[in-house]
């Protein structure tokens, strides 16, 4: 029987010979990640289950970072517990400064190849579909019932195929990618369904990109997203990991729920405007938008293409005098190149903050959350309604061209605007 990429990826993982969307099946975890905030909320539920071992240390990965650096007594604790149970548990731990952003992180780090299957405790676990692995995100029961037997219930998703066709243009990235699939579908036109991401266009992604778009695959509410593993996938595991795979795609005669195709050589930037990532305009509609916060980063939008795109823009200006910019290294690995590369420095010398790896602002947790009335451009991947700080605030979203220009001028503009006051 022909089958979907998701489909296969399940059916190496589950006692059955054939699945269907919609069957409910119990799924053998090869990473189970979570993190300060799902951590422990999750160990809580496992004692109340009467387990005190996980099924398997080695598999199993715990990060610091949606309150690191921990901003108060209630975080540090959090940060205290997580960290202690780990030791306890003999798990992987990355905490302060070993780290970085979960999703980035694992990716770096060599534990998710192609094929696998990684329960996390964050709804963004759909990331690791840029490396063509089953990433979904679980609430902390579930958490609890994967650290100590190794499994979850999963409900076999559909598969909607997007293809790329074309090629991207000038300052058009793997953001505008998503955000224009999420803009098709909108935020619940993914819903029990997995994005499988297809075409020239697709294939011409960096993992960078790739980490962007199948980051916000959730966003339209889908239960992961994936790209096919090819030889950049296999280029970039070089050296990260001894764990054997396979390239794996859909079959040719595989059932489709949708397919959709996005015309890449007509696809301009865009910006998400408050309050749903799916509410999608071209940043030429919007341009003179006031901004008074621009913040580049978090697990979607915080890798090294990103820095140096903004680096890109920035160099040679500086944020203006009515906007504050914050850019934020998605790990510290990330943080070291772009220092060796001269980007930090760059980005001080045009007046925007540094920080350490954190998910603080893009949740509105910490390190940047906006007072009443504010309005921000950020590179992270949701907009809604009192996400970055007060209800009364509004988050806009967009690469990180368009961020970057938007520091500069102190509104939404063209980048190519900026630039060419440089040149000239």
């Amino acid at each position: 029987m022909p089958h979907t990429l998701a489909e296969k990826i399940l059916l190496a993982h589950i006692e059955a010979d054939d699945v269907r969307p919609g069957d409910v099946v119990m799924v053998r975890c090869d990473v189970v990640m979570a993190n300060d905030v799902s951590g422990p909320v999750a160990f809580r539920a496992m004692e109340k289950m009467g387990a005190t071992r996980v099924f398997d240390p080695s598999r199993v990965v715990m990060v610091a970072d949606h309150f690191m650096p921990a901003k108060d007594a209630r975080s540090a604790e959090l940060q205290r517990r997580l960290k202690e149970w780990s030791d306890e548990q003999g798990v992987t731990f990355y905490g302060q400064g070993r780290g970085g952003i979960e999703h980035t992180l694992l990716c770096e780090e060599g534990w998710v190849v192609p094929g696998s299957v990684i329960a996390g405790g964050d709804s963004h676990t759909c990331t690791y579909g840029a490396l063509a692995a089953f990433g979904t995100g679980l609430g902390s029961t579930d958490i609890a019932h994967c650290l100590a037997f190794g499994e979850f219930w999963q409900a076999v998703p559909s598969t909607i195929q997007i293809e790329f066709a074309g090629e991207k243009g000038r300052f058009v990235s793997g953001k505008d990618l998503i955000l224009a699939v999420i803009g098709e579908l909108g935020v619940g036109g993914g819903t029990n369904a997995a994005l499988e991401f297809v075409g020239e266009g697709a294939e011409a992604l960096s993992i960078d990109e790739r980490l962007a778009v199948a980051n916000m695959a959730v966003e339209a509410g889908a239960e992961t997203g994936f790209f096919p593993a090819d030889d950049k996938a296999a280029e970039y595991l070089e050296g990260r990991t001894d764990r054997s795979w396979a390239p794996e795609r859909s079959d040719p005669d595989a059932e489709f729920a949708r397919s959709l195709r996005i015309d890449l050589d007509e696809l301009s930037p865009l910006v998400a405007l408050p309050h749903l990532p799916g509410n999608v305009v071209p940043v030429t509609d919007v341009t003179g938008m006031k901004i008074d916060q621009v913040y580049i980063g978090n697990c979607s939008n915080g890798t090294m293409t990103d820095l140096r795109q903004t680096a890109e823009i920035l160099r040679g200006h500086t944020v203006h005098r009515d906007c504050r910019m914050i850019v934020v290294p998605a790990t510290q690995r990330i943080y070291r190149e772009a220092m060796k590369e001269g980007l930090l420095d760059i980005f001080v010398e045009a007046g925007a903050m540094v920080s350490t790896p954190t998910c603080g602002a893009c949740f509105g947790g910490g390190m940047g959350v906006l007072g009443r009335g504010e309005r921000a451009l950020t590179t992270t991947n949701r907009n809604f309604k009192g996400r970055m700080g007060s209800p009364e605030a509004e988050v806009c979203l967009a690469n990180a061209y368009v961020a970057a220009a938007a520091a500069v001028a102190g509104e939404i503009v063209d980048p190519a605007e900026v630039l060419a006051r440089v040149s000239a």
